[in-house]
């Protein structure tokens, strides 16, 4: 299982506010995430699953500013795919909490 954190950034909007922005794309994941576990955090989401459905995911998201009139998308992913054993979104925070 995959944790991965994504960034989309549209470009050329004419405005600094990104909300609208973000709104369409929360709605966008919102309708399309299936059995994923997604966070909306204040400078990126989170989701976690298999990795095949999360880019498929990431690839329908980062389209959603240009539908919305952005003239230009910048999408950032950072990938955490662990293989040698399971990891979670609390997995992750509990092991660092536990070493406070």
């Amino acid at each position: 299982m995959a944790v991965v954190e994504i960034s989309i950034v549209p470009l050329g909007t004419g405005s600094t506010s990104l909300s609208p922005y973000v709104a369409a794309c929360e709605k966008e994941l919102r309708k399309h995430c299936g059995d994923l576990k997604y966070e909306l955090t204040a400078m990126g989401t989170i989701i976690e699953g298999d990795l095949d459905q999360i880019l498929t995911l990431i690839r329908r998201l980062h389209e959603v500013p240009f539908r919305e009139g952005a003239v230009r998308v910048s999408t950032s992913i950072k990938i955490d795919d662990r293989r040698d054993k399971s990891s979670s979104i609390e997995q992750k925070i509990k092991s660092v909490e536990n070493k406070l």
